[in-house]
Protein backbone atom coordinates (compact mmCIF):
# COMPACT_ATOMS: atom_id res chain seq x y z
CA UNK A 1 0.00 0.00 0.00
CA UNK A 2 2.54 2.50 1.09
CA UNK A 3 4.88 1.35 -1.79
CA UNK A 4 2.00 2.16 -4.42
CA UNK A 5 1.77 5.75 -2.77
CA UNK A 6 5.49 6.71 -2.58
CA UNK A 7 6.19 5.35 -6.16
CA UNK A 8 3.00 7.25 -7.60
CA UNK A 9 3.73 10.68 -5.54
CA UNK A 10 7.89 10.43 -6.91
CA UNK A 11 6.18 9.47 -10.58
CA UNK A 12 4.40 12.28 -10.39
CA UNK A 13 7.49 14.73 -9.52
CA UNK A 14 9.47 13.11 -12.50
CA UNK A 15 6.95 12.65 -15.12
CA UNK A 16 5.97 15.19 -17.87
CA UNK A 17 3.64 15.49 -20.66
CA UNK A 18 5.11 16.41 -24.68
CA UNK A 19 6.38 19.69 -23.63
CA UNK A 20 9.25 17.87 -21.44
CA UNK A 21 10.29 15.41 -24.32
CA UNK A 22 13.04 16.74 -26.62
CA UNK A 23 13.60 13.24 -28.95
CA UNK A 24 11.36 13.42 -32.24
CA UNK A 25 10.56 9.83 -32.42
CA UNK A 26 9.06 10.00 -28.62
CA UNK A 27 7.31 13.51 -29.06
CA UNK A 28 5.50 12.56 -32.07
CA UNK A 29 4.39 9.10 -30.35
CA UNK A 30 2.93 11.07 -27.20
CA UNK A 31 1.15 13.78 -29.51
CA UNK A 32 -0.08 11.91 -31.97
CA UNK A 33 -0.32 8.53 -30.24
CA UNK A 34 -0.73 8.61 -26.43
CA UNK A 35 -2.92 11.75 -26.40
CA UNK A 36 -5.04 11.25 -29.12
CA UNK A 37 -8.80 11.23 -28.03
CA UNK A 38 -9.13 7.80 -29.72
CA UNK A 39 -10.64 5.72 -27.16
CA UNK A 40 -10.84 2.05 -27.46
CA UNK A 41 -10.97 0.70 -23.94
CA UNK A 42 -11.94 2.12 -20.30
CA UNK A 43 -8.16 1.03 -19.20
CA UNK A 44 -5.54 3.63 -19.26
CA UNK A 45 -3.08 1.50 -19.90
CA UNK A 46 -4.99 -0.63 -22.23
CA UNK A 47 -6.27 2.12 -24.45
CA UNK A 48 -2.69 3.17 -24.73
CA UNK A 49 -1.74 0.10 -25.99
CA UNK A 50 -4.46 -0.56 -28.02
CA UNK A 51 -3.44 2.88 -29.43
CA UNK A 52 0.46 2.13 -29.75
CA UNK A 53 -0.55 -1.26 -32.15
CA UNK A 54 -2.18 0.84 -34.69
CA UNK A 55 0.18 4.30 -34.36
CA UNK A 56 3.16 1.31 -35.23
CA UNK A 57 1.51 -0.77 -37.75
CA UNK A 58 2.23 -3.40 -35.58
CA UNK A 59 1.65 -7.01 -37.48
CA UNK A 60 3.33 -9.45 -35.16
CA UNK A 61 2.29 -9.83 -31.34
CA UNK A 62 3.65 -12.22 -28.68
CA UNK A 63 1.49 -12.06 -25.57
CA UNK A 64 3.16 -13.72 -22.16
CA UNK A 65 0.91 -14.16 -18.75
CA UNK A 66 -2.14 -12.26 -20.11
CA UNK A 67 -4.81 -14.18 -21.97
CA UNK A 68 -7.45 -11.70 -21.75
CA UNK A 69 -5.50 -8.99 -23.30
CA UNK A 70 -4.51 -11.80 -26.40
CA UNK A 71 -8.14 -12.31 -26.74
CA UNK A 72 -9.26 -8.60 -26.84
CA UNK A 73 -6.68 -8.23 -29.29
CA UNK A 74 -7.36 -10.78 -31.53
CA UNK A 75 -11.20 -9.52 -31.76
CA UNK A 76 -10.37 -6.10 -32.01
CA UNK A 77 -6.90 -6.42 -34.77
CA UNK A 78 -8.23 -9.74 -36.52
CA UNK A 79 -5.39 -8.78 -38.79
CA UNK A 80 -2.97 -9.43 -36.06
CA UNK A 81 -0.42 -12.44 -36.14
CA UNK A 82 -0.15 -13.79 -32.57
CA UNK A 83 3.25 -15.82 -31.70
CA UNK A 84 4.89 -15.51 -35.61
CA UNK A 85 8.80 -14.31 -35.67
CA UNK A 86 10.62 -11.72 -34.94
CA UNK A 87 8.12 -9.38 -32.94
CA UNK A 88 7.05 -5.93 -33.41
CA UNK A 89 6.23 -6.12 -30.14
CA UNK A 90 5.91 -8.20 -26.90
CA UNK A 91 3.26 -7.64 -23.83
CA UNK A 92 4.58 -9.32 -20.93
CA UNK A 93 3.83 -8.93 -16.80
CA UNK A 94 7.00 -9.05 -15.97
CA UNK A 95 10.55 -10.25 -17.00
CA UNK A 96 14.64 -10.25 -16.68
CA UNK A 97 17.48 -9.09 -18.46
CA UNK A 98 18.12 -12.66 -19.04
CA UNK A 99 14.88 -13.11 -21.15
CA UNK A 100 15.65 -10.05 -23.37
CA UNK A 101 18.77 -10.96 -23.97
CA UNK A 102 17.78 -14.58 -25.44
CA UNK A 103 15.05 -13.02 -27.62
CA UNK A 104 17.87 -11.04 -29.13
CA UNK A 105 19.84 -13.94 -29.53
CA UNK A 106 16.73 -16.39 -31.02
CA UNK A 107 15.97 -12.72 -32.90
CA UNK A 108 12.37 -12.75 -31.73
CA UNK A 109 12.91 -8.82 -31.77
CA UNK A 110 14.31 -6.49 -34.25
CA UNK A 111 15.26 -2.87 -34.77
CA UNK A 112 11.77 -0.68 -33.92
CA UNK A 113 10.56 -3.80 -31.80
CA UNK A 114 8.78 -2.78 -28.80
CA UNK A 115 8.05 -4.65 -25.46
CA UNK A 116 4.82 -3.40 -23.33
CA UNK A 117 5.33 -4.04 -19.93
CA UNK A 118 2.41 -3.72 -17.77
CA UNK A 119 2.25 -2.60 -13.82
CA UNK A 120 5.84 -1.25 -13.69
CA UNK A 121 5.10 -0.03 -9.96
CA UNK A 122 3.09 -3.23 -8.70
CA UNK A 123 5.77 -3.88 -6.16
CA UNK A 124 9.49 -3.18 -5.05
CA UNK A 125 11.05 -6.21 -7.18
CA UNK A 126 8.89 -4.93 -10.45
CA UNK A 127 9.88 -1.81 -10.10
CA UNK A 128 13.89 -2.64 -9.52
CA UNK A 129 13.12 -5.34 -12.65
CA UNK A 130 11.45 -2.24 -14.50
CA UNK A 131 15.11 0.05 -13.97
CA UNK A 132 17.96 -2.61 -14.36
CA UNK A 133 15.86 -3.40 -18.14
CA UNK A 134 16.02 0.52 -18.66
CA UNK A 135 19.61 0.69 -17.79
CA UNK A 136 20.50 -2.52 -20.48
CA UNK A 137 22.36 -1.45 -23.37
CA UNK A 138 20.00 -2.98 -25.79
CA UNK A 139 16.97 -0.86 -24.85
CA UNK A 140 17.72 2.28 -26.26
CA UNK A 141 14.28 4.29 -25.33
CA UNK A 142 12.11 3.43 -22.30
CA UNK A 143 8.80 5.12 -21.14
CA UNK A 144 7.46 4.86 -18.12
CA UNK A 145 3.94 5.50 -17.60
CA UNK A 146 3.47 4.29 -14.27
CA UNK A 147 0.93 2.07 -14.95
CA UNK A 148 2.84 0.45 -17.46
CA UNK A 149 5.84 0.74 -19.52
CA UNK A 150 7.64 1.00 -23.28
CA UNK A 151 10.92 -0.27 -24.51
CA UNK A 152 12.27 0.43 -27.97
CA UNK A 153 15.05 -1.07 -29.66
CA UNK A 154 16.43 1.70 -31.87
CA UNK A 155 19.70 1.32 -32.82
CA UNK A 156 19.84 4.36 -34.81
CA UNK A 157 18.98 6.44 -31.59
CA UNK A 158 20.41 7.79 -28.41
CA UNK A 159 19.89 5.91 -25.02
CA UNK A 160 17.40 8.24 -23.09
CA UNK A 161 14.10 7.59 -20.83
CA UNK A 162 10.99 8.97 -20.60
CA UNK A 163 8.24 9.47 -17.54
CA UNK A 164 5.65 10.49 -19.17
CA UNK A 165 1.76 11.23 -17.97
CA UNK A 166 -1.25 9.43 -19.90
Amino acid sequence: MWFKLISYLKFLLKSTNEHGVHSPFVFNYVTQCLYSKKKLHNSKDTNALLKSISYFNIKKIETLGNQGLQELMQKQLPEMQISVNPFDLIVVDHFEISTLEQWISENKLHNDSMIWVESIHKNKETLEQWQALIRSPLITVSINMYHCGALFIRKEQVKEHFTIRI
